[in-house]
């Protein structure tokens, strides 16, 4: 057998409560059937001993008015309490005594009204008592009764009881191990099944769940919390693989334009000109580069390192800033409403946020556009509208995940990348805000931001 087997540490969760189970129980039978041998002897010590001193009471009032020759005979009877009896003279002899009690003498004579507690004394053969000793006068002189209440009988009931206790204990513990055992062989078979079905699950099969057991109890818990977090396992997984496949198709086209470009350059350089760099090469290899940073800026959201800037920002140059942008947009009005406002963040990151909305703006308004940014209690709100078709109710929250655009065709001129919303959610919960849509279908679109400004910006500027 390996010693190492043996060490409670590689014992498995059954064998270890079963161990501590009959630890526990035989501590508790140790410590019980300690104190139940010391209260019975006790008790039955005090009752012994309890008789004695009445037997030796009774003795000593008849006394009073009889010489010890002529007492009850009964007086000197013993029994199952009671061992011996002897009544001395002021010589120390032995004038009366029980039965077998004659010799030897107990106890050395004591004057009258005098008493003593001789504690254990044993005179071998079985006969150990414990003696008191009483002085009394009597019509023939001063007497001493000496009373022995016999120990034989208690240790003899202690030792039966001992015996039961040593009997019964291993028989307790054993069905407290057995028990033990299987109850925790029973409770953690559920535990044991979902074990297996996780083990068994694997990144073609994360549709799969464990077992949840009918008792609702911690192992129920157990296994529903396992399964809500397979059901996050999943979606992370389908969304990490329409991540690489949406970014492989994204970056199919520019690459394959280049590639097509730089072979016919090695093979007829002669048909690479200026139009061809400007109106291909180069636009490509900018979308390519564009798509790959936001890649780069989507990575770093998920790591949660996407900004760890706080500066000073006004949202309303922001606001002004992309309305003077988009007045060369022919056909579309762009108004703004603003209002002083000034959060803490990232200035390039909150620049991108603003510009994201305002390009979707763009792409999908038919004449006109509105920005606005103002304050409403401790927050920045900024307002993103178009007069465009809108969006369907039940894509309102999809628009925000990644690579994804409402346009049936996945063309580069209407419909981007469908990275441009995904990133604005993420810069606003990098700043600890909120975006939502307000929407109703066939009459534009309308983004919310909402961003904290914590303590007052403009309180500094009004002191002079």
């Amino acid at each position: 057998m390996d010693r190492r087997s043996l060490h409670p540490g590689n014992w498995n969760v059954r064998v270890r409560s079963t161990a501590a189970a009959v630890l526990t129980v035989t501590v508790c039978l140790l410590v019980a059937g300690g104190a139940l041998l010391f209260v019975l002897y006790r008790t039955l010590e005090h009752a012994a001993r309890d008789a004695a001193d009445s037997r030796s009471h009774q003795i000593t009032e008849q006394l009073h008015a009889q010489p010890p020759q002529e007492l009850d005979t009964s007086l000197l009877a013993t029994d199952g309490q009671i061992g011996a009896i002897q009544i001395l003279d002021n010589q120390g002899k032995v004038v009366a005594a029980s039965a077998g009690a004659a010799s030897p003498v107990l106890a050395s004579p004591l004057p009258p009204g005098e008493s003593a507690d001789l504690g254990n004394i044993d005179f071998g053969h079985e006969r150990d008592y414990w003696v008191a000793a009483h002085g009394t006068p009597s019509p023939n002189g001063p007497v001493t009764v000496v009373t022995g209440a016999a120990r034989e009988p208690v240790e003899g009931v202690l030792a039966t009881v001992a015996v039961l206790l040593a009997i019964g204990a291993p028989i307790v513990i054993g069905f407290v191990a057995a028990t033990t055992y299987r109850l925790i062989g029973a409770a953690l078979r559920p535990v044991e099944r979902i074990r297996a079905r996780v083990a068994a699950i694997s990144t073609a099969q994360l549709d799969e769940r464990v077992p949840v057991p009918a008792a609702r109890d911690e192992i129920a818990d157990l296994a529903i919390t396992m399964n809500s977090m397979l059901t996050r396992l999943e979606t992370g997984h389908h969304a990490q693989q329409r991540f690489v496949s949406d970014a492989s198709h994204e970056l199919r086209s520019p690459l394959a334009t280049i590639t097509a470009a730089l072979e016919l350059a090695h093979t007829r350089p002669e048909l690479i000109d200026t139009a061809l760099v400007d109106d291909s090469l180069l636009p490509e290899a900018r979308r390519m580069h564009s798509l790959l940073e936001d890649l780069l800026l989507l990575a770093r959201a998920d790591e949660d390192t996407l900004t760890h800037i706080r500066v000073d920002v006004d949202i309303d140059d922001l606001i002004l800033a992309e309305r003077a942008r988009l007045r060369s947009l022919p056909a579309v009005a762009v108004t703004a409403t603003v209002e002083p406002v000034r959060v803490a963040g990232d200035p390039q990151q909150l620049t991108r946020l603003v510009r994201n909305l305002v390009d979707n703006a763009a792409r999908h308004a038919h004449t006109r556009i509105t920005l606005a940014c103002h304050r409403r209690e401790n927050n920045a709100i900024i307002e993103v509208t178009d007069d465009g078709p809108g969006i369907a109710p039940a894509d309102r929250t999809r628009i925000f995940e990644r690579f994804v655009r409402l346009d049936t065709p996945r063309t580069r001129a209407s419909g981007g990348s469908g990275l441009g919303l995904a990133i604005s959610a993420e810069i606003v919960a990098a700043h600890h805000g909120s975006i939502h849509l307000r929407a109703r279908e066939g009459r534009g679109a309308h983004f919310v931001v909402t961003l904290p400004i914590g303590a007052d910006p403009y309180a500094s500027d009004d002191i002079e």
